[in-house]
């Protein structure tokens, strides 16, 4: 045998699964990348790109899919074809087409379009909330009220984003029972779910606990809950192991790390797919998604973007040759 028959891996390596009884025995992965991930590249990508990327999203086995976002092209460039996008991505029959809108007039847009189901972003701080939403906190509220009403008239779920949940880059640290009360009234105006978004990544295993409690005890039952996670500290997978132990069971992720928020500074790259896939198969947690064909769609990704992939997890299987 070579010295080069020797190094080369014989073998791709998967998590070996060990369940735990204690936590969930199934878990949905929420996908960002098309969205989260898309609005905050420097460059215009070509339509047919983030079609493809829909496309290869759902074919690795992702039930819920964050297409793309209908809000004013001057605000965010990078997503102003989402008509296109959205009429070209069949969504398959039992999974999630999902796009941000960020008002009543983006909500029409995306209903004109197709979309089934829409999400909404409203703020935990006040200069947050007039960074990123042009708006003050309670105007963000209201808006979201004022979608979530007009979809409810068409039938259309409406997922809630709480941002700055756990820090935020101009107020610091943001109290727990304001993040709780109006993930409550997200909630209770109608969002099926609410995302506790960690959007510039500060959060730790505790706070994540103490953030779950604290809401359901305002009145948002647990299966009600997700998690948005960035790994701008290395603390997103430990957040997720956190959250598993007091029953979330949505998480959000991006294709190969991509993305982060071009809105606060320091935010860096999204919870990587591969590396939550990772973890979860590893707990023997069902997530009916296809690790090797993720790492496929995000070496593509890489070669699309002419850069290194952000996961770990995508990284590691490269090098052992998954292609």
């Amino acid at each position: 045998m070579s010295d080069a028959e020797r190094t080369r891996p014989v073998w791709h390596p998967r998590p070996q699964p060990v369940a735990d009884p204690s936590l969930p025995s199934r878990v949905r992965v929420y996908e960002v990348g098309p969205r989260d991930g898309l609005q905050a590249e420097p460059e215009i990508l070509p339509a047919d790109v983030k079609i493809e990327l829909c496309r290869r999203l759902y074919a690795s086995g992702l039930g819920a899919v964050e297409l793309t976002s209908f809000v004013p092209a001057r605000w965010i460039p990078q997503l102003a074809d989402a008509e296109e996008v959205v009429g070209e991505v069949e969504v398959p029959e039992g999974a999630r087409g999902v796009a941000l809108v960020p008002n009543v007039r983006g909500l029409e847009r995306a209903l004109a379009a197709g979309v089934r189901e829409v999400s909404v972003v409203v703020s935990a701080t006040e200069t947050f909330a007039q960074a990123n939403l042009n708006t003050t906190l309670a105007g963000a509220l209201d808006r979201a009220r004022e979608v979530i009403a007009a979809a409810s008239v068409e039938g259309v779920p409406v997922r809630g984003y709480l941002s700055m949940s756990f820090g935020d880059p101009w107020e610091g640290s943001v109290p727990i029972e304001r993040v709780a009360d109006l993930a409550a009234e997200l909630h209770g105006a109608g969002a099926g779910t609410v995302a506790l978004s960690d959007t510039i990544g500060t959060g730790t295993p505790g706070h994540v606990i103490e953030a779950v409690e604290r809401t359901v005890a305002a009145g948002v039952s647990r299966e009600r809950i997700a998690l948005h996670l960035h790994d701008t500290y290395g603390q997103a997978l430990g957040n997720v192991q956190a959250a598993l132990r007091v029953g979330i069971t949505e998480f959000d992720s991006s294709t190969g790390g991509l993305g982060r928020c071009p809105f606060a500074k320091g935010a860096t790259g999204n919870l990587a797919t591969e590396d939550l896939v990772w973890l979860l198969h590893g707990l023997g947690i069902e997530t009916g998604v296809d690790l090797e064909s993720l790492v496929r769609t995000s070496q593509w990704m890489s070669r699309t973007l002419g850069r290194p992939i952000a996961s770990r997890v995508a990284t590691a299987l490269t090098a052992a040759g998954v292609s």
